[in-house]
């Protein structure tokens, strides 16, 4: 057997500890982008397969994720790792891992539960719950209920203001939007909107409130500073009945000049100027159009066709249609993840 300085005994050691250090960064480079989540993608809820479908924001579909019992309304949290989704049928809220695209946990919730909205720091979740009529606050962290406000029939939309001290909530039965001290959990105002308030965008840099009302073919516009009502926009469609244009979903693009409304029968998205309140143009899409979302960069509108089972991709600048692909069945809310 040959000799092995004491030299060259101390340089191989050192080459081990070098390899077996390398090999940990590299181990630990490979979690770390194995837990990053994959940018590209749109998500949809399809609240008859218990199901979110994910494609690329180009509308090709690349896989989907099995969630709770109907799954509807979906925000995603603070570092945009996680799909919270609240899920009508289970009463949960689940939550979607999006590195491994797989639910992960549930929080329990009351019966039916509808829409729902984040506090800022994201602990705390605020859900609409329509069998009982009450807006219900939840911790994330403990998954108990912290305490409920009872609201008018068919209550829907949710909205924490920015500053976390209040809520507005739309009564679909009482035509009303409650305004709600988070601090006391008692309503301090009620606004008379249109028939059948459905939801809510801010816009105007938050000194607006937009509320879609299904029945009124309109959007109430109210003042966030002295909570009143400041001006109703109504829509018309060529050759359609004012109770066919059924508007539901709204959001507002990222440059704060334009909101898009979702006109649920007349199959129709509108977009309406913030400062003139003038709808500039309409676009046909599917069937029931009510949720839609933008791309960060703007120039992609996806709507969810809740009646045809599909989803529209529409080109904001040019006002038309780009494709029309399937979805789940009755697709609810989309996210995009750019």
């Amino acid at each position: 057997m040959r000799h092995i300085s004491e030299h060259t005994l101390q340089q191989l050691g050192q080459a081990m500890v070098q390899t077996a250090a390398t090999l940990l960064v590299v181990a630990g480079m490979g979690a770390a982008l194995a837990q990053t989540p994959p940018a590209n993608r749109l998500y949809v809820s399809s609240e008859k397969d218990n199901k979110i479908d994910v494609f690329d924001t180009q509308g090709q579909r690349l896989s989907a994720i099995e969630v709770c019992q109907r799954p509807r309304d979906m925000r995603f949290n603070k570092d945009r790792s996680q799909i919270y989704v609240c899920c009508g049928e289970s009463n949960t809220l689940g939550r979607v891992d999006l590195a491994s695209g797989k639910m992960v946990g549930e929080v329990p919730l009351d019966n039916s539960p509808e829409m729902f909205d984040l506090s800022a720091d994201g602990k705390t979740v605020y859900v609409t719950t329509e069998d009982d009529s009450v807006l219900g606050a939840y911790s994330l962290e403990t998954k108990k209920k912290l305490f409920e406000v009872k609201v008018g029939g068919e209550p829907e939309g949710v909205l924490i203001t920015p500053d976390g001290k209040h809520a507005y909530v739309t009564s679909e039965e009482a035509n009303l939007v409650h305004y709600i001290d988070l601090a006391t959990k008692k309503i301090v105002k009620n606004i008379k909107v249109g028939n059948r308030p459905r939801r809510f965008t801010l816009a105007a840099d938050g000194k607006e409130l937009w509320v879609t009302n299904e029945l009124s073919a309109s959007v109430s516009i109210v003042s966030t500073e002295d909570q009143k009502l400041k001006h109703t926009i109504f829509f018309k469609i060529k050759g359609m009945r004012a109770n066919d244009i059924t508007p539901v979903g709204a959001t507002l693009s990222a440059d704060g000049k334009t909101v898009w409304v979702g006109l649920g029968k007349a199959n129709h998205v509108a977009e309406v100027d913030v400062a003139t309140r003038e709808v500039k143009k309409t676009v046909l899409v599917g069937k029931r159009a009510w949720g839609l979302t933008l791309h960060p960069d703007g120039k992609t509108l996806y709507v969810a066709n809740g009646l045809s089972d599909d989803m529209t991709l529409v080109d904001t600048a040019a006002g038309k249609a780009i494709r029309t692909v399937a979805v789940g069945r009755v697709p609810h809310s989309l996210l995009v993840q750019p």
